[in-house]
């Protein structure tokens, strides 16, 4: 009897010991298996603040199309290095370094991968498990918000999409649409409320057409159309409790960057007047952090 209380105790011990450990910067891995693998490996990078002692909220950046997780940390936390210092920041790999987005050449199932990274991570002592972030550039864009569509996390707060607004796909003018096993985007979704979204979008983006229609992306059947940029952070603030109209102007104008907020900054959409695909950047630090942080606009 003394032997069984002790093996439990033992137990229990590192248990704790398993709970109360913290996360530290370096490689991890989900194993997930479907049509083009089997037990598959999929790795995301991690970089942890150096301050220790208090629990950190998560930034998850997810790579465009071609990228990759390694080179993408080192690109982006270099220029940011306070949301660094304040976040702890995730940098998944898209399998054959893109997202499961209509017609990408991946199949993987991502949102299975980002939610398991998310209860992983949620598992150490040093994560706020209640405060997640995602950001994403072009097709990680489209994978946010696919995320942002279908998730029932209400753990992940935050959305930063750039260079990629709401697709055809992805909303058909009157229903958010569910991504479906074979990526038919037939049935109609539901998306949680109570989320905060930026958007940022270039004004002569080459890819993807600010106005929306068709762009070059292969779609099913053709193009891959998108929704007009500015009606997609509408759309977003009208599902989330926005009861005014579209905007017809811009809330504001600093240089080259036009502003249209809603919902006292709750959802954003910078328009850069002559961007084009790589306009991701030109939104300083400082706005991603006002908006991470829920400062009003």
């Amino acid at each position: 009897m003394k032997k069984n209380i002790v093996c439990v105790l033992v137990l229990s011990f590192f248990v704790s010991i398993i709970q109360a450990a913290d996360i530290k910067s370096g490689e991890y891995f989900i194993t997930q298996s479907w049509s083009q693998e089997s037990n598959y490996k999929h790795p995301y990078q991690v970089v942890v603040p150096e301050k220790k002692g208090k629990k950190y909220p998560v930034f998850i950046y997810l790579h465009g199309n071609g990228g990759q997780a390694k080179g993408v940390m080192r690109r982006f936390t270099r220029p940011n290095g306070l949301i660094a210092k304040k976040y702890i920041m995730v940098f998944p790999q898209g399998y054959q370094k893109s997202w499961n987005i209509v017609s990408e050449r991946s199949k993987a199932n991502d949102l299975e991968y980002i939610e398991s990274i998310i209860k992983n991570l949620q598992k150490f002592n040093n994560v706020d498990k209640d405060n997640f972030s995602i950001m994403g550039s072009s097709n990680g864009a489209a994978m946010a918000n696919q995320i942002a569509i279908e998730t029932k996390f209400t753990c992940i707060k935050n959305y930063i999409t750039g260079v990629s607004q709401l697709n055809g796909c992805q909303h058909d003018g009157k229903n958010f649409k569910l991504k479906g096993s074979n990526n038919d985007y037939k049935k109609v979704a539901t998306p949680l409320k109570g989320i905060r979204l930026m958007n940022i979008s270039g004004g002569n983006d080459g890819l993807i057409p600010y106005e929306g229609g068709p762009s070059k992306i292969p779609g099913k059947g053709g193009k891959l159309p998108f929704v007009d940029a500015e009606k997609s952070i509408y759309l977003w603030a009208k599902h989330n409790g926005y009861k005014g109209k579209m905007l017809t102007k811009s809330t504001s104008v600093e240089g080259k960057i036009e502003s249209y907020v809603y919902s006292g900054g709750d959802f954003i959409h910078y328009k850069i007047v002559d961007g084009n695909h790589g306009s991701t950047g030109a939104i300083r630090e400082d706005k991603l952090l006002e908006f991470l942080e829920g400062g009003k606009q």
